[in-house]
């Protein structure tokens, strides 16, 4: 007696995709593609009745490329983001697929404001917990949000010292 034969249904490179199947393609969460969103004007889903978001193949290629930026290169959102506007989506994009070489992120100046940095590591409870924060509090005023977003990156920025002093003194 034979198994029973399983189909499994492989779109094509061409068709939309659904948040959840980018979040699994990309090895991300669902919230931080929501937090991107927002922050990332150049990051535009289809969204149907519902809210429901699908992503065409240049959106997950540009999300690709922001994720190959914070989470490979170092870079801050500020930093992807000056990177969109002084290059384009396109570039970022192939960055994410490996076809164009990126400068290593610049060094914070003394005197510039922490940022979030949201997707230090994937699936870091912490930054999803961040991530989770500011969507929660989208309905606050701007000035009240960028205020709760500086406290939250010295928070990460804190966090970041912390692992590395425990780190240093491991090593002793």
């Amino acid at each position: 007696m034979s198994a029973p034969s399983v189909v499994v249904r492989v779109k094509s490179p061409e068709a939309f995709r659904t948040i959840s199947e980018v979040a699994v393609e990309l090895d991300l969460p669902q919230h931080v593609l929501r937090f991107w969103e927002s922050r990332f004007a150049q990051i535009r889903p289809v969204k149907r009745a519902g809210g429901r978001r699908y992503y065409r193949p240049d959106d997950v290629d540009l999300l690709r490329g922001i994720r190959a930026l914070l989470y490979g290169e170092g870079y801050t959102i500020k930093g992807v983001q000056k990177l969109l506007r002084d290059h384009g989506a396109r570039y970022v994009a192939d960055i994410g697929q490996g076809e164009a070489m990126v400068a290593p992120a610049p060094a914070i100046e003394p005197g510039d404001a922490p940022e979030p940095m949201i997707g230090i590591k994937p699936n870091d409870p912490a930054e999803e917990a961040v991530a989770h924060l500011v969507e929660v509090h989208q309905s606050l005023a701007e000035e009240e949000r960028e205020k709760l977003e500086m406290l939250l990156a010295e928070l990460l920025t804190l966090k970041k010292r912390l692992r590395t002093a425990r780190a240093a003194t491991a090593r002793h």
